[in-house]
């Protein structure tokens, strides 16, 4: 089968055997697959989502081919799925059972690709590790990323009384209040969590999904409530930047990194499982989206990560085997 690999020189389309399954894997049938930030490091076989010369790929929608004598769920082959992994840019990949979940009926294997990473790594990050209840202010940074775009739109159904977006760009940051945004602010201005202040009535925001890092930490505690949440889920920013400890102490923040690099299985399977739980509804009656920017073939998925390096895209960039 066609697949992208990682190697020193970077994504490679080559020709590689078709997995099998192990007892707790699903084989996939891919028709389309997800870009995601993570692969451009991946394609180098560097931060830690995959091992050099291993199949790149987070996200992918399909058609079930095989299941492992061990699989639950009620997995049969010709079932449509979404899928969150490793090895999406293939023809063919294999996935524990427990990061499957149904593609709802009538959804497009396109439509299908944007969704497993945005929505289970929003929902970890908003209602897991950030405790947005009912009535929360929020925060989301970096948001005009496919990623981003998913937690406005959560944080919206979920009950937040308050949504604010941030984007460096005037035309992604115009687009925000499409997906839920009360407000688009943009850090490049020094006044900022001002800003955000101003828009709380002084109070701060009670959770910030922060994917940006770098220089933005002292702002994001600067606009966060006393006894706010601050989920650090990216670092596109940079991965070091200033840190005033007075001003962490003082508003009493929780300060939470997550990452799926060094999670178990079992952790892995119960985050899909409550995000399901919380949002199968709301998936299938079309309230969750993602708009796709642009779709590629998977012989081009070299040119599709060149798009996405450039940084003007709006949305998800999609493959297709």
């Amino acid at each position: 089968m066609k697949a992208g690999i990682s190697t020193e020189k970077g994504l490679e389309i080559r020709d590689i055997p078709q997995p099998a399954p192990q007892p707790n894997e699903i084989l996939v049938r891919v028709r389309a697959a997800g870009l995601n930030r993570a692969d451009l490091n991946a394609a180098f076989g560097k931060g830690g989502h995959g091992a050099m010369g291993a199949v790149i790929g987070l996200d992918w929608s399909g058609e079930v081919v095989e299941t492992g004598k061990e699989v639950q769920g009620g997995f049969k082959p010709g079932d449509r799925v979404m899928c969150a992994g490793a090895g999406g840019y293939a023809e063919f990949a294999v996935v524990d059972w427990g990061r499957v979940v149904p593609m709802p009926n009538g959804m497009s294997f396109e439509d299908a690709a944007t969704l497993p990473v945005a929505i289970a790594t929003m929902h970890d990050a908003l209602i897991t590790n950030g405790r947005m209840k009912k009535g929360d202010a929020v925060l989301i940074q970096g948001a005009s990323a496919g990623v981003g775009l998913m937690g406005l739109q959560i944080a919206k159904l979920l009950g937040a009384r308050l949504v604010i977006g941030t984007s460096t760009n005037a035309g992604r940051r115009a687009r925000l209040k499409e997906f839920g945004a009360d407000l688009a602010i943009d850090t490049t201005d020094p006044s900022w969590p001002d800003q955000v202040l101003k828009a709380t009535d002084g109070k701060g925001v009670d959770v910030i999904v922060d994917q940006v890092a770098g220089g933005v930490m002292n702002g994001n505690m600067k606009c966060a409530a006393i006894l706010g949440r601050i989920v650090n889920v990216g670092r596109l920013g940079g991965t070091a930047g200033e840190f005033d400890y007075n001003l962490h102490a003082q508003r009493r923040i929780a300060y939470i990194g997550v990452t799926h690099r060094t999670r178990s299985v079992d952790e892995l399977r119960e985050e899909t499982r409550v995000m399901w739980r919380d949002l199968a509804d709301a998936v299938a009656a079309g309230k969750l989206r993602l708009p796709i920017d642009r779709t590629f073939p998977l012989a081009e998925a070299v040119a599709a990560q060149a798009h996405m390096k450039a940084n003007q895209h709006f949305g998800k960039i999609l493959l297709i085997p």
